[in-house]
């Protein structure tokens, strides 16, 4: 006897259709799984076995033959075990063959005693069940929320293979069943939205910072346009507090945003504790022991690297020439396309990977070689090998480069500040609302996006700002892209201060954002 069931599988952070067919024929007992399994597939055999029995039903005897089609698509993980278990079912005959069988999509991971355990990626199932047009899905009520998300499908959540078979051969009813007239993602998004909003105000706030206004600025330009940004000084300097109170100066995800970013994290295993759409932009810090597939994502089974958990969100890499070389050097094609392809022998994966990366660093192995009043104890090839990792085209495609200078003991006790976190957000999604409404009909929403043309187009110099630039690109020897960075940056700052056009003092600034660079490479004589 023969059966077909509809499951899914999550390739990358999207989703494909798998098809179990089950086949069972006279003979000696045998169960096969084919069509590219990896072993937690062949492992499936013992799993569903056990359900079975101790579910109160008999596992046929005979040959069994499983296959998982398409054939060419490698299949991961447990999600199969409850569709393979109702297919064993119902070639068996303990389950009539409902005429409605193929309207399901049936995904659910099967303990031994016939538990459904949660499955990760249920939003990029749903999403891509839904675009084919199927109407139904079986998974695990730990799931239930979840899925809950997508609206226009019928939800049917069990608890255990008994409920499963109940629900298929119209017996009993699952434990949850939902149609379409459930809350929308749009409902729930925007209750989200309002609960980060009353909580925002426990958060850390930047009126904490002492001293650093010029880094606080460059910080608030970087979020603005959402800019690559360099903080670099001596230990105590403020780069870290600075970097981690980012978030809060960043607007909320888009509705479109939150579902995006929240398929990853389900992807991941990260779904959030509150069982709903991610409402705050993601802030990812790794540390620099790190391996290379935890940061840029790959492995046997490739999964999603912390750059790609970043995405529409800030990737902070705290002392970043810390981190292994060819870690710091495949940053380089996110950084520049917002995508990182993982290649293997058989296929390839690309992941969205468009954040915003915050990195910070000392100047020098001991910390102090930019201090005025500590005398730097590290040595001219310990200066030179520490700056060894950091590449030219790293640092070029980092936006504002910042150097803290050391706190006075004046800026440490004073208790005033004229930046807090609400202002400066206030400023900030003015200046992407600007952005949003001059670029969206390209696709973007940043001027960081923008490519060649767009540049030519909205950054238009004058006489004097030009030549401000020519001496700029021979004083920093910029390369072309460091060109159209600074151009990138001085159109942020216009659009903070609501300028329609460039002028002299918005070039000046972007380009006071960019002398690290050059102290690097002048000021510690590295060649």
């Amino acid at each position: 006897m023969f059966t077909r069931i509809h499951s899914a599988t999550v390739i990358g952070v999207d989703s494909s259709i798998i098809e179990i067919e089950v086949d069972l024929k006279k003979g000696l007992p045998q169960q096969t799984i084919v069509g590219l399994p990896d072993t937690a597939v062949k492992e499936a055999k013992e799993r569903v076995h056990s359900a079975v029995r101790n579910s109160g039903f008999a596992f046929p005897l005979g040959k069994l033959t499983i296959n998982l089609a398409p054939a060419d698509i490698r299949k991961e993980g447990s999600i199969f075990d409850l569709g393979i278990a109702v297919g064993i079912l119902i070639v068996s005959g303990q389950i009539e063959t409902p005429r409605s069988i193929e309207e399901y999509v049936i995904v659910g991971e099967l303990s031994l005693d016939g538990y459904i355990r949660p499955v990760h990626g249920i939003l990029a199932i749903l999403e891509t069940v839904k675009a084919i047009g199927i109407r139904k899905i079986l998974l695990p009520s730990e799931n239930y929320s979840e899925a809950s998300l997508i609206s226009g499908l019928q939800i049917h959540a069990v608890r255990y293979l008994s409920d499963a078979v109940g629900l298929i051969s119209g017996s009993q009813c699952a434990v949850y069943v939902e149609n379409e007239n459930r809350s929308s993602v749009d409902t729930v998004f925007q209750k989200k939205k309002a609960a980060a909003k009353k909580s925002q105000a426990d958060s850390v706030d930047f009126s904490e910072v002492r001293g650093q206004m010029h880094a606080l600025r460059g910080v608030e330009v970087a979020a603005s346009g959402g800019h690559n940004v360099l903080l670099i000084g001596s230990p105590g300097s403020g780069k870290t507090m600075i970097a981690s109170r980012i978030p809060t100066i960043l607007p909320g995800l888009t509705e479109e945003e939150s579902v995006e970013t929240t398929k990853i994290y389900s992807i991941a295993g990260y779904f959030p504790e509150n069982n709903g759409l991610m409402e705050k932009r993601p802030f990812r810090s790794p540390h620099h022991t790190a391996s290379e597939i935890a940061i840029i994502g790959g492995g046997k089974n490739p999964i999603p690297g912390e750059i790609t958990l970043a995405h529409n969100g800030v990737l902070f890499m705290d002392e970043f020439s810390e981190f292994k070389q060819n870690i710091i050097q495949s940053l380089r094609q996110p950084m520049e396309t917002g995508l990182i392809s993982i290649s293997r022998a058989d296929f390839r994966l690309t992941f969205p990977a468009d954040f915003m990366l915050v990195a910070s660093m000392n100047p020098c192995p001991c910390g102090y070689l930019f201090d005025p009043d500590r005398t730097c104890r590290c040595s001219f090839s310990q200066i030179r090998k520490y700056y060894m990792k950091i590449s030219g085209p790293i640092l070029d495609r980092i936006d504002i480069q910042i150097e803290l200078k050391p706190l006075q003991l004046t800026e440490i006790i004073t208790e005033k500040t004229a930046f807090t976190s609400a202002s400066i957000k206030k400023r900030v999604v003015r200046a992407r609302n600007i952005q949003k409404s001059r670029l969206s009909r390209y696709g973007i929403t940043l001027n960081s996006q923008m490519n060649g043309v767009l540049i030519k187009k909205y950054c238009v110099l004058n006489q004097s700002s030009k030549n401000l630039m020519s001496r700029a690109v021979k004083e920093y020897h910029l390369s072309a892209r460091g060109y159209f960075k600074i151009l990138k940056v001085a159109r942020t700052i216009a659009d903070i201060e609501e300028r329609e056009s460039l002028c002299e003092e918005d070039i000046l600034e972007a380009l006071s954002y960019r002398e690290v660079e050059d102290i690097l490479y002048q000021k510690q004589k590295i060649p």
